[in-house]
């Protein structure tokens, strides 16, 4: 078993018409074992910014923490947030620097940048970047997800219709796959507001 499914994990970005969405499963587990049904995968940066870690859970959570303090640092000196592009490169930078003992995720980075443009991008745990104009998938799902995204995304969705297309797409795909699931957790992000959801699967 790869490293990379030793927790199990489904995270996808998916953009709107000046918006966007994120969402992951919830299952911790240990291989087949499942630990936890509340697992959060995805972590807010600023109000504008959000990053999903799928991979090694530990690691998820320590490259989570050295993101927050390299971003801390970059308010305290720059006086304002960091633009979705900026994040990514240097998330981009922390991955590669560690390119001998990686840290074993892969980031899904979500945010709005001038002028309410959504931004996603998603890295393997190089940081080798790879950037999209419609959805980025990340986590063991990654394959169902790739499927649901494309036959179910459409552009320049409203914030209600990206909420109901990316949940649709997270739990048909879960579904697909025995190291992921447990409910879901969506984000739908527009230049006034955060909406959070938890959303039910299946529980087996």
């Amino acid at each position: 078993m790869s490293i990379f499914e030793y927790n199990g994990s489904a995270v996808v970005a998916m953009v709107g018409k000046n918006c966007f969405a994120i969402a992951s499963d919830r299952r911790l587990g240990v291989q087949l074992q499942t630990i936890a049904t509340d697992f959060q995968r995805v972590f807010k940066v600023h109000d504008k910014l959000y990053i999903g870690l799928s991979g090694l859970a530990t690691d998820a959570q320590t490259l989570y923490q050295r993101l927050v303090f390299r971003h801390k640092l970059y308010q305290l000196r720059e006086e304002r947030d960091m633009k979705p592009e900026t994040f990514a490169s240097l998330v981009s930078a922390l991955l590669y620097e560690k390119r001998f003992g990686p840290y074993f995720c892969q980031p899904v980075i979500a945010g709005l940048g001038d002028d309410n443009v959504p931004f996603i991008c998603t890295m393997d745990c190089l940081g080798a970047k790879e950037l999209a104009k419609d959805f980025v998938v990340s986590g063991t799902a990654s394959e169902s997800l790739y499927g649901a995204c494309e036959s179910m995304y459409r552009p320049n969705m409203e914030p209600d219709e990206l909420f109901e297309t990316v949940s649709q797409a997270l739990n048909s795909s879960i579904d697909r796959d025995c190291l992921s699931g447990w409910g879901g957790y969506v984000l739908i992000v527009t230049p006034t507001e955060v909406r959070e959801h938890v959303i039910k699967s299946r529980m087996d």
